[in-house]
């Protein structure tokens, strides 16, 4: 009745659509684009998985051969009429699905649905933005993000840098687990209300700056009636309170993300809902108090191939009891606490047809057999009004840098007149705890060591984190590094990192130039829950070849371009021995191999595959490995997913091999069930189950997750919390430095 009144749906379509929302969704994959092995596993998914799908009936039903999506670039992304359940259960597949599972454990592949794939694509990054996403966790999107930051591999450290945020501290670990699965020294995970996000500052030529984003992406909580298709909840619980409760939110949240988006920068507002109030409401709520400061960007010339219906001008608000009211002014004053004057369509038509709301695009579920999603692309192209006057503190600041530094705090409500004595008592606060920050961290910025903030200024229950410390320019602990492993003098040393400032640092983790900016000017403004990547670790063995440190596979293709010694070329043959033997020895390898190991050494090694053009049946993408070369064998240390996806890189078969280890390994599984929650393996991020999340929100005292208020409301489809991968991640959170 809702959606049949508003006319979401074009006349003659609504059976169709309809018919497509009880249909289970397809899976859909996507192939991490950045990496230069994404060409053969996409030819590995076609000339094998794919082709033995051809052959397969499930349930007596012929399984289609999986599409690539048309609308997204170079084939990275394929969808299959196989639903999640089938893939999981289905003994025929069983294949598939473990290709599936250990490719998305280490990163290759993300499992993500097709309309959560849109909203990074239209922001259009380059490797030198500085991007913002607010509401990040589960990750998916983020990831797509680093992605785009890494386009040329061939740069270590690119110049822009992700800093993902999300508001459940439990969460931020997920965001953690699925962003260090790529191996970026560009990505830090930080842990605040995305609707009062602090501004941060950065280090300009000796003079602080507000840091101002070239792109944000806004993926707001919703109330999720886009994804009926698999979360089946939504049914029997949507109702329009749902909506109404969540346009506040999401009108502040959109209104921080512009007040920090540089002039001429790119923001994309989304979320999985068809509701007008979430969508359009929001939009053109912000439009109008933005004074024309931003436009709706026309992408209708981007991703073609993608079917779109466009944004809708008229609407009507409904209560929960079925009750319409199609003007603010009819709105009775007893229900004008749940009902908002920005809720309702602009009624001045000059004014609306300036909007371009038509320039939404609205994803409907029976077009190309999706969920259902709305995105909106803006562009800034002045201060927003309430930020134009310079306050006072930064008067020597350049007019573009201190736009945002007042925040809109008057503008929670959608109020629109502003004081001025609000914004000069906010001016003087800022004054006061600059002077203070200055006074407290002065000393700690020298030593490098930017540690939490205050337990009195966060509001957020969560972990203590360690403090980030920078190793400092002098010391003893890098020349041994830099002496063993003959580091290229363009090394960024200063960038190096540990998490400890007392005792024996055991691993040591690498950020990009620009994240060292902000993590040494923000160290009181923001909860940092991780950053960096590791590149060594300690290895007491090796003191006695003359460096305690090993290399770290997870930072290697960062660290690679700067080393210059202990590097051994390798053969193919000698990959797949290094692969699939624990500590083979030296006789074993090529001739070749064997000459240059005599001559070096014992200690951590560079493993380094170069492809044979000549040859181009046999893998055509570069493979660098860290080793481990003792007296009589050579080994690697390579995580087991990231082995299996090589050996299947190079054709050798692994399904069988896993199979019998999983076997051996059930017995000690079966007897962790009755102290844990289950896990079920391959389960897709954005598909969590909803008991488990009631569960640990009952344990834990917090509101369920379908309760639209500010603190806990989750997006139903990227915003629903996995409580196992939760209880892994934090439980193990300490250990992981000691972790090899």
């Amino acid at each position: 009745r809702y959606y049949g009144e508003l006319g979401i749906v074009p006349p003659g379509e609504w059976a169709a659509f309809m018919a497509a929302l009880r249909e289970p969704l397809p899976a859909t994959l996507r192939i991490t684009g950045y990496k230069s092995h994404a060409r053969e596993l996409l030819h590995c998914l076609k000339s094998k998985y794919f082709r033995e799908l051809r052959e397969l009936r499930v349930d007596g039903q012929a399984v289609e051969v999986p599409q690539a999506l048309s609308w997204y670039p170079e084939e990275l992304a394929w969808h299959t009429n196989l639903s999640r359940k089938i893939l999981r259960k289905s003994p025929e597949l069983e294949k598939f699905h473990q290709f599936l599972v250990s490719e998305t454990e280490c990163g290759n592949i993300s499992r993500q649905e097709a309309v959560s794939m849109i909203p990074p694509l239209l922001l259009n990054v380059s490797p030198h933005h500085k991007i913002l996403d607010m509401c990040a966790a589960p990750g998916s999107k983020t990831a797509q993000l680093i992605e785009m930051l890494h386009a040329d591999m061939n740069v270590p450290f690119p110049e822009g840098f992700v800093i993902a945020n999300d508001v459940d501290n439990k969460r931020c670990y997920l965001l953690v687990h699925q962003a260090k699965r790529l191996n970026s020294p560009c990505i830090m995970v930080v842990n605040h209300d995305a609707s009062s996000i602090p501004n941060l500052q950065i280090d300009v030529d000796g003079k602080k700056e507000v840091l101002f984003y070239d792109r944000i992406l806004c993926d707001v909580p919703c109330s999720g009636d886009g994804t009926m298709r698999k979360n089946i909840d939504v049914w029997k619980k949507w109702t329009t309170q749902n909506s109404l409760q969540l346009h506040g939110l999401q009108l502040r949240i959109a209104t921080r993300g512009v007040e920090q988006l540089a002039e001429g920068g790119r923001m994309v507002y989304s979320t999985c809902s068809l509701n007008p109030i979430e969508n359009e409401a929001v939009i053109a709520a912000l439009l109008d108090k933005s004074q024309g400061a931003l436009e709706l960007a026309d992408v209708s010339s981007e991703l073609p191939g993608l079917k779109r219906m466009p944004g809708i001008t008229k609407w009507k608000v409904m209560l929960k009891d079925g009750q319409w009211f199609e003007e603010w002014k009819d709105v009775p004053p007893n229900r004008q606490t749940q009902i908002r004057p920005t809720m309702f369509p602009i009624k001045e038509e000059e004014k609306l047809k300036a909007m371009h709301l038509e320039r939404c695009l609205r994803i409907l579920p029976h077009h190309q057999n999706t969920g259902g999603f709305f995105v909106a692309v803006l562009i800034k192209k002045s201060p927003m009004p309430w930020n134009k006057r310079q306050p006072k503190i930064n008067q020597k600041l350049p007019q573009r840098t201190v736009d945002t530094v007042e925040t809109a705090a008057n503008l929670d409500e959608g109020t629109e007149n502003i004081t001025e004595e609000p914004a000069l008592e906010e001016n003087e606060e800022s004054k006061k705890m600059q002077n203070v920050q200055k006074s407290d961290t002065e000393p700690s910025k020298k030593e490098g060591v930017c540690g939490p903030p205050p337990s009195k200024k966060m509001k957020l229950f969560g972990f203590k984190e360690d403090p980030f410390v920078f190793l400092p320019e002098d010391d003893p602990l890098f020349l041994p590094i830099q002496k063993f492993y003959a580091l290229d003098p363009s090394f960024p040393k200063m960038n190096l990192l540990t998490r400890t400032q007392e005792g024996k640092k055991r691993q040591l983790y690498m950020v990009s130039k620009e994240l060292r900016n902000v993590l040494l000017n923000n160290s009181e403004r923001m909860k940092v829950i991780n950053t960096g990547i590791k590149v060594w670790s300690r290895n007491s063995d090796g003191e006695q070849f003359g460096c305690a440190f090993r290399l770290a596979q997870e930072g290697i293709y960062t660290l690679y371009p700067f080393i210059h010694a202990r590097i051994i070329n390798v053969c193919i043959e000698d990959v797949k021995i290094l692969l699939t033997q624990e500590n083979p020895f030296l006789s074993k390898f090529s001739s070749e191999t064997q000459k240059k190991v005599k001559d070096m050494a014992m200690g951590s090694i560079v493993l380094k595959y170069d492809p044979d053009p000549e040859k181009p049946d046999s893998l055509q993408c570069p493979i660098v490995l860290c080793g481990w070369q003792g007296k009589t064998s050579l080994r690697a240390f390579v995580p087991k997913n990231e082995r299996l996806h090589y050996l299947r890189m190079m054709g050798v078969e692994v399904f069988k091999a896993k199979r019998k280890e999983e076997e051996s390994e059930r017995k000690t599984e079966e007897e962790a069930e009755c102290k844990q929650v289950p896990l079920e393996e391959g389960m897709d991020v954005e598909d969590k189950n909803h008991d488990l999340v009631t569960k640990m929100e009952a344990e834990t005292g917090e509101e369920s997750s379908n309760t639209p208020v500010e603190s806990s409301a989750m997006e139903v489809e990227s915003k629903t919390v996995d409580l196992e991968e939760i209880s892994k991640n934090t439980s193990n959170h300490e250990s992981e430095e000691s972790k090899d």
